[in-house]
């Protein structure tokens, strides 16, 4: 295939963009994230500008020499202007290229073709949310219609959260790609799905919990269909936090917060979580247990399989007498999704 192995959909927040840059080279080099601006309700056009640099610029100066994609799934309509012009500079430096899709408003849209004109593509991300919708693909072909034909485009398919609640999702979206991939010569073709589930305390009372890939099983599900087209995909997933995670509004910095979190294991089938603490005086014993459970599991690559591992193997090896090293919600989902990332491109064929 001549595109990314693996997209990520990765939040704009400065753990998802530490995770990226502690990615190594070689991996870091199979994948091209999809990166989203949180929601911002309460910035007006005018602080915009200052909002997006925030945001972003964590993520443009660990791209580098690599590409990606930048969305703004969540603006307002008052918005828009002012974003795109924003994002604008980004795009230019060519790391970073837009993103628009079929529902967006024609202001959206517009301005995103209009800044692929200056760089290196459009992204077009169709979000399929229950069932495939047909009425999409004409959608689809009147944004297309509307594209420069010299500038390269990406279909990015997304299938949104893929759960237990979702058997069809594989059906799905092999429906949604048999309308799509023949509408245009797509530079390349992504099916991204989110499996992490949404984590209650209660789901961690009995120590490590193991949750189905249900995002893995539907590309495999994909994958098996013997589709003409099946060279072209990518995988892309949502790394490990739920989909829904991406529309939480940035709230002010504080102490505040759950008195909990998780640690996050990826193995072939499934998600291994562990509850870990975030204050109290019990917090440095439950954070290093935890980390020597995840390090005892058969499926533990060993510390230098990447950062995530070799986090992991500091917090279980570490003094009883100091914490600093049993991290915070910051460090348990850079480590965790450094972890997953890598290990998902060790998994990815290559061809």
């Amino acid at each position: 295939m001549s595109g990314p192995l693996y997209v990520p959909v990765l939040p704009a927040r400065p753990h998802a963009a530490e995770a990226y840059r502690r990615l190594r080279p070689d991996v870091r080099a199979a994948l091209m994230p999809l990166w989203n601006l949180p929601p911002l309700p309460a910035v007006a056009p005018a602080g915009l500008h200052r909002a997006v640099r925030k945001f972003v610029d964590p993520v443009s100066g660990a791209h580098r020499h690599h590409g990606g994609w930048i969305d703004a799934p969540f603006a307002e309509d008052a918005q828009i202007s002012s974003l795109a012009d924003a994002l604008f500079v980004y795009s230019e430096l060519g790391r970073l290229r837009p993103v628009t899709g079929p529902e967006r408003t024609e202001a959206q849209q517009t301005a995103a073709l209009e800044t692929a004109r200056s760089c290196d593509g459009v992204g077009v991300r169709v979000r399929v949310t229950t069932e495939w919708d047909g009425d999409t693909a004409e959608a689809v072909r009147s944004l297309l219609a509307r594209a420069d034909p010299a500038v390269p485009v990406d279909l990015l398919l997304d299938m949104s959260s893929v759960l237990g609640d979702r058997p069809d999702a594989g059906k799905e979206a092999l429906r949604a790609l048999d309308a799509l991939v023949p509408l245009t010569p797509w530079r390349t073709v992504s099916v991204l799905a989110g499996g992490f589930p949404r984590v209650t305390g209660d789901m961690l009372e009995h120590g490590l919990r193991e949750e189905p890939r249900t995002d893995w099983h539907m590309w495999h599900e994909v994958r098996a269909s013997g589709r003409a087209y099946l060279p072209l995909l990518g995988y892309g997933d949502y790394g490990v936090q739920p989909a829904g995670a991406l529309t939480q509004a940035p709230t002010p910095d504080s102490k505040g917060g759950p008195p909990w979190g998780v640690l996050r294991y990826t193995t072939e089938r499934s998600f291994v979580l562990c509850k870990v603490l975030a204050r109290g005086a019990d917090r440095i014993a439950v954070n290093r247990r935890a980390a020597r459970q995840i390090l005892d599991l058969p499926e533990f690559r060993g510390a230098t399989a990447g950062a995530g591992e070799c986090w992991l193997r500091a917090c279980a090896d570490g003094p009883a007498t100091s914490g600093e090293d049993t991290g915070g919600p910051t460090e348990w989902l850079w480590a965790g999704n450094v972890q997953h990332m890598t290990y998902v491109v060790r998994c990815l064929p290559i061809s």
